[in-house]
């Protein structure tokens, strides 16, 4: 039988002409990208024979091609992307889109922009996406043992000022509160043709160091909320990849406190929805670590309660009585210092209610109905009219907990008002959340007051 055909390789002409512009020798730029590798916690041992492979046109993997641009650009004084070294391969990379935590501020770029043409173009390998733990968990590791970037200004593009970086602010805070409001269904799409359509033009553009990094700030912000949108809208794995761009960006940023956030408020929640808990643990964990000294007690209660929410689902009381009563502690502590004004405002939103909410759903893993009730009832109490999502979440949390006191009558009673709220919405997450309570009423569904629950259910779903 005769052997196969070998696909050819096209030279790579690009890295060629390169490495002649900066007048380096195939071992003069293998010794370069292996010192810039090892900045970013590589153990890279290319040689003069890896470049000449490179000049061939094989493609290196993972963070590499990054790694070699990082190099050239220094030896050149000026940045270097990796299409202008001939290894933008999107068709071998497409699959791998938005989740690489980039060594270079400028692979970042390349990273998130691809990730929102990719969204906004429904590619496939997107939305069929599933999410794998290590995915969630090595993000995490670079982001803690990677240094500070020395400088993202950039001196190529439109001019990008202060007024920009407020714009993208506010758009973010509008489309937060819509969110809130009317869940993810009805806001996503406009997110993800923002960022793609402007926010992208923005990070390409031309700005200071100072207006950078604010740039940053709020890039990975609104990142972060489409990652979020996407767990509502029942795409967890595209939640995955905006999740670590965000962690990406917030590095850029500089912002070590958001970055936790990211950690503890996004991707242990991600890890939770899919029965991860070691991981939840694990995340939220390298959150207080990492941003240690950067944070406020505020969000230090933030992170202490998705520990606690991982500690709950694995079934372990004492460890989470422990982080639990730390997350209190520091709680009671922003309760303290009052409205000093030393809260970022990403963590404004954590307040008193929030904190209820988390310590009900680990009361409730927990299999302890009583404490689940009450914390539920906090968070009901706490969380104003405007958070429409998170009282819907609320209500079926105390239904659920009523269901576990026996109290099926009310827990019916508390159900209805749940799906009332759910109808306004479209949210997936409160979906999830309505189909738990009603597999917890399974056992009673003999029960009058149960069969008109369902019966009533049932009757919206044909309606919508």
């Amino acid at each position: 039988m005769a052997a196969r055909p070998l696909v050819a390789r096209q030279p790579n002409e690009r890295l060629q002409a390169l490495i002649q512009e900066a007048a380096c020798s195939n071992a003069g730029l293998a010794r370069r990208v292996n010192m810039c590798g090892a900045e970013h916690g590589l153990d890279l041992r290319y040689d003069k024979t890896s470049v000449a492979r490179w000049l061939r046109g094989q493609q290196p993997r993972g963070r590499a091609p990054a790694v070699i641009a990082e190099a050239l650009g220094r030896k050149l004084g000026r940045t270097v992307t990796i299409d202008e070294i001939g290894m933008a391969d999107g068709k071998n990379l497409a699959s791998g889109v938005g989740l690489q935590f980039s060594p270079t501020v400028l692979g970042a770029i390349e990273q998130v922009c691809e990730l929102w043409r990719s969204d906004v173009g429904r590619r496939d390998f997107l939305s069929g996406s599933t999410v794998a733990a290590s995915a969630l968990v090595e993000p995490s590791r670079d982001w803690l043992i990677t240094g500070a970037d020395t400088q993202v200004a950039r001196s190529a593009g439109a001019r990008v000022g202060m007024a920009d970086v407020a714009a993208v602010r506010a758009m973010t805070a509008a489309l937060s509160d819509l969110d809130h409001r009317f869940g993810a269904g009805h806001v996503r799409p406009v997110v993800v043709h923002y960022l793609n359509s402007v926010v992208s033009g923005l990070l390409a553009g031309s700005y200071r160091e100072s207006v950078g990094r604010e740039l940053f700030a709020a890039v990975a912000r609104l990142t972060e909320l489409g990652g979020y949108m996407a767990v509502d809208t029942g795409q967890p794995g595209l939640a995955q990849r905006y999740y670590i761009q965000a962690l990406r960006l917030a590095q850029a940023a500089g912002d070590r406190g958001y970055g936790g956030y990211v950690l503890a408020a996004s991707m242990s929640h991600l890890a939770a929805s899919l029965g991860n808990p070691r991981e939840i643990a694990q995340l939220a964990r390298a959150a207080q670590e990492g941003a240690r000294g950067h944070v406020t007690p505020r969000a230090e209660a933030m992170f202490y309660a998705a520990e606690a929410r991982g500690h709950a689902l694995m079934g372990d009381g004492r460890a989470f009585q422990a982080v639990a009563g730390r997350a209190l502690a520091a709680m009671e502590r922003a309760a303290a210092d009052g409205d000093s004004g030393d809260d970022p405002a990403w963590i404004g939103h954590f307040d008193q209610a929030y904190l209820a909410d988390e310590l009900a759903h680990c009361h409730r893993d927990l299999g302890q109905p009583g404490p689940a009730m009450q914390r539920a009832q906090e968070a009901l109490d706490g969380h104003p009219e405007s958070r429409a999502r998170r009282r819907a979440i609320g209500l079926v949390l105390l239904a659920g907990a009523q269901v576990q006191q026996r109290e099926i009558e009310q827990a019916c009673h508390t159900g209805t008002q749940a799906v009332e709220l759910l109808g306004g919405l479209r949210s997936d997450r409160g979906a999830e959340y309505l189909e738990d309570f009603r597999l917890r009423l399974e056992p009673y569904r003999d029960e009058p007051v149960v069969r008109e629950f369902s019966a009533r259910i049932e009757l919206r779903a044909a309606a919508a």
